[in-house]
């Protein structure tokens, strides 16, 4: 048996022997035990073929601990891979992740831990330590040179001014300057302001606002003048950004009671001249003084400079006030629009050029600051004009603010294009036009303008009529067409009415009721269906933050808006770098003293709003508003009696009666109970509750007070007349 076996294994060394040099590697003696070789791979890894010559000389083994490796048969011409046996341990490529272990080895193309050749060496990943199986040194930067230091430093100190500007201020200034708002915060729309040193005090803006819906008969509100009688001395002028009612409407009843020097731009002294021959005031037009925009003005102890900004009406403006105690920048209303229909655009030069010098203080629109992102240049609505007259087959009404001069211009030359006759309907929308015809803002030629007599003698499709009331008041124009009032215009349903504006807070309610009357006349309304048919005048978030980055001031006052958008606007500054203890949140009547080392609120002065009657241009008294506002929710009750002298006691019956307290079928029976509270006063009085018809009057008002507020929980006005007879 061992002669059969020998040649067995003779034969296969021999085979062995003859393998391809690719499919075997030299085994190396270990070096620690040369007797034995080394420990083969991983026993269940299929031993790695070379696919490339091996450049140096590998001697053949037959045999590795004890395991005979056995050529690959050919059949038919294609190799067969040799049967693996089960107790035979092969080697296996090891996986990338593991790392190879470290061993010295004679032969560079042998792996460190196994027989095989490495032919992947040029894939290999570099060692992260800068050799193979070395660690290189720690990296230990040099030490930086002084020139460096100091570029370094010099580098910081730039930026550091660059973003803080307003540190070249004076700190040791000692001077001290109040801004205190009257109108126009916590609402939107009466806006005036008042600044002052010790020596003067100037205006800013003169704004009226509109009433809400309780305050009945009431056209319009007006700042309370209190505090300005109170400082009447230090006041050298009234200063006006631009001509909007909301900053100018409430000039002529302020002059009726004080004068001052006023200084505007032309349009702008313009409309309040139009106001002023309304009112009668023409002798104070002597007191205007027209300004040139980045031209200084010394007003008082300050210098002002009026900055060419964009906004819904021509000439608005920004103002730049060095004072004192350093420069303050008052953004009044705008926004940024980059394609204006004058084709004049903000003067953003003016802000980045104070803002590099040093602004103490800024003052901010913050109407839109809810609005993110960038407010719609208002040539959009031109496009959308473009649409609506195309569509519209018959007569095209167009409703906006009379004051709005880019938006009725673009209206009126979509029209005339489309070969329409303007008619312009509303005295405040007629002056404005006319206004600024004469001023050269508007050029069209006055053949394309008809009076409002001459619309009938046109075919409905070659009338454009432009028109007050897109705020739904009473009287403008627009509501009288809706309520078939007005006497040259009749609605037909073929015309079309666009109201290329939105609604004021606090006017919703007559908006929609105006809506409402001209959709039951049957007309085509145009109004918020359409994308771009109205835009905002105001800068939404990223023109606020493009403001305070340019001006980068050390205080910020947030203005113009109700408490939640100078909240929100306080929010936009912190992000965009002003310090939170640099802010203060107003409200009228809050005055705030300003140094280059604080600001702080110091007292409250008196504010409010007068009532006036546009029908008169009278004033209306608070108590005549409240009365009504009575007589809308609790009604009123009358009382009319006849009471003799001697007896002191009634004359036939009292003459009762009552509105909006009780319905009519009920009138009798509450008549005949306030007789019986009548009748039992009068004969438990004592003497001292019946000595005058004054005295009867007030006791009989407190007792059927009584009675009603028991019995109806309301509160009526109650009227006593009594004769004594």
């Amino acid at each position: 048996m061992e002669e059969n076996r020998q040649p067995e294994k003779n034969q296969n060394q021999e085979n062995v022997t003859k393998n391809d040099s690719q499919n075997s590697t030299e085994v190396k003696p270990r070096r620690d035990r040369p007797d034995r070789p080394r420990r083969a791979g991983n026993p269940h890894r299929r031993p790695k073929t070379s696919t490339q010559p091996l450049n140096n000389v590998v001697k053949e083994k037959t045999e590795v601990n004890g395991n005979v490796h056995a050529p690959a048969k050919e059949v038919d011409g294609n190799k067969e891979k040799p049967k693996r046996n089960p107790n035979h341990k092969t080697q296996h490529k090891r996986p990338q992740h593991k790392k190879p272990e470290h061993r010295k080895t004679e032969n560079k193309n042998t792996k460190p831990n196994g027989n095989r050749p490495n032919h992947n060496n040029k894939n290999k990943k570099p060692n992260r330590n800068g050799g193979a199986g070395k660690r290189s040194k720690k990296f230990i930067p040099g030490p930086m040179s002084e020139a460096m230091k100091a570029s370094i430093l010099e580098n910081n100190e730039v930026n550091e001014l660059r973003m803080n500007p307003w540190k070249q201020i004076n700190m040791d200034n000692k001077n001290k300057v109040r801004f205190t708002p009257l109108g126009g915060l916590g609402e939107i729309g009466g806006n005036m302001a008042v600044m002052e040193d010790d020596e003067c005090a100037f205006v800013i803006d003169v704004g009226m606002s509109f009433p809400d819906e309780t305050m009945h008969g009431v056209d319009i509100l007006v700042p309370d003048f209190s505090y300005l009688h109170a400082i009447k001395d230090k006041i050298v002028a009234v200063v006006i950004t631009h001509a909007h009612e909301d900053h100018i409407g409430a000039v002529p009843y302020l002059y009726k009671e004080l004068q001052f020097p006023l200084w505007g731009t032309p349009l702008a002294l313009a409309m309040i001249e139009n106001k002023f021959q309304e009112h009668g005031l023409m002798e104070h037009v002597k007191l205007f003084n027209f300004v040139t925009k980045r031209k200084q003005y010394q007003i008082g102890s300050f210098k002002i400079e009026w900055m060419h900004n964009t906004h819904s009406i021509i000439d608005a403006c920004s103002l730049a006030i060095e004072s004192k105690v350093g420069t303050f920048i008052h953004t009044a209303d705008f926004k940024i629009d980059h394609t204006p229909i004058d084709n004049q655009t903000m003067d953003l030069q003016r802000f980045a050029y104070y803002g590099s010098k040093g602004v103490l203080c800024l003052f901010s629109d913050s109407t839109n600051s809810h609005n993110p992102g960038y407010t719609k240049s208002e040539a959009v609505v031109g496009k959308t004009f473009d649409r609506l007259f195309a569509l519209a087959t018959g007569r095209v009404i167009m409703s906006t603010f009379s004051s709005n001069t880019h938006r009725v211009f673009q209206a009126m030359e979509r029209g005339i294009a489309a070969g329409r006759k303007v008619c312009v309907i509303g005295r405040s929308m007629e002056r404005n036009i006319e206004t600024t015809r004469r001023l050269g803002y508007v050029d069209l030629d006055d053949r394309h303008f008809i009076e409002p007599h001459e619309v009938p003698k046109y075919a409905e499709n070659q009338v454009l009529i432009v028109t007050t009331g897109s705020q739904g008041e009473a009287m403008a124009a627009l509501s009288r067409m809706a309520a078939n009032e007005h006497r040259h215009v009749k609605l037909k349903p073929n015309d079309t009415i666009i109201i290329s504006a939105h609604a004021i807070p606090g006017n919703e309610g007559s908006v929609s009721s105006l809506m409402n009357k001209l959709v039951k006349a049957g007309v085509t309304v145009r109004y918020k269906d359409f994308e771009n048919i109205h835009v905002s005048g105001h800068a939404s978030q990223g023109e606020q933050q493009l403001i305070l980055r340019l001006v980068q001031p050390k205080f910020f006052l947030p203005v113009h808006g109700e408490y939640n958008h100078i909240f929100k606007h306080s929010k936009t500054a912190i992000e965009c770098g002003v310090d939170p203890r640099n802010i203060l949140l107003m409200s009228d009547g809050d005055q705030i003293e300003i140094t280059t080392k604080y600001l702080k609120k110091v007292k409250t002065v008196k504010t409010g709003k007068s009532y006036i009657d546009n029908q008169n241009n009278k004033e209306i008294k608070s108590d005549v508003v409240e009365e009504r506002q009575k007589l809308s929710q609790d009604g009123i009750v009358n009382i009319a009696m006849q009471i003799n002298k001697e007896s002191k006691k009634l004359i036939g019956k009292a003459v009762i009666s009552s509105s909006g307290l009780v319905p009519e079928k009920e009138s009798k029976r509450f008549a005949h109970e306030i007789e019986n509270i009548i009748d039992t006063f009068l004969i438990n009085a004592e003497e001292k509750q019946l000595t005058s018809t004054t005295t009867i009057q007030n006791e009989l008002t407190g007792v059927v007070r009584k009675f009603v507020v028991r019995t109806k929980r309301r509160y009526p006005i109650i009227s006593v007349v009594v004769f004594m007879v």
